[in-house]
């Protein structure tokens, strides 16, 4: 997966950037390689908003995009609950195609084998 760190108001140090790839290791292991992600970090300006450090990530994935966002007073805090809010998403989302890729495969199955399968000699009863 690659990952892609921006800042808007805010500089994005090392420190922060390896914080965003160590949490965000769990997403990367459950996507494939070509997925891309952006982080985007953020600082608000407004004095009358105490929650200001804001972290927002976007996964891209094969036809579908999955969005996270949280505003803390703590930066580290926000990346935290973003990347967990984006693995739950990730969670579900590989779940359902599981789910719906078993379900085609069993639906596969019983039309190649047929519908209706011959009564065996001991579910026969005899008419009286």
């Amino acid at each position: 997966m690659r990952i892609e760190v921006k800042g808007r108001n805010l500089h994005v140090s090392d420190e922060l950037r390896e914080h965003v790839y160590k949490r965000f290791r769990a997403v990367d292991r459950q996507v494939s390689e070509l997925a891309e992600l952006e982080v985007e970090l953020s600082e608000e300006r407004n004095p009358a908003n105490p929650e200001s450090q804001v972290a927002e990530a976007t996964l891209h994935l094969k036809g579908v995009t999955l969005r996270a966002q949280s505003a803390t007073r703590d930066m580290l805090h926000s990346i935290n609950v973003v990347s967990e809010e984006l693995a739950v998403q990730v969670k579900r989302h590989r779940d359902k195609r599981r789910k719906r890729r078993e379900s085609r495969a069993g639906a596969a199955a019983e039309a190649a084998r047929g519908t209706t399968a011959p009564p065996s000699a001991g579910d026969a009863t005899p008419a009286t």
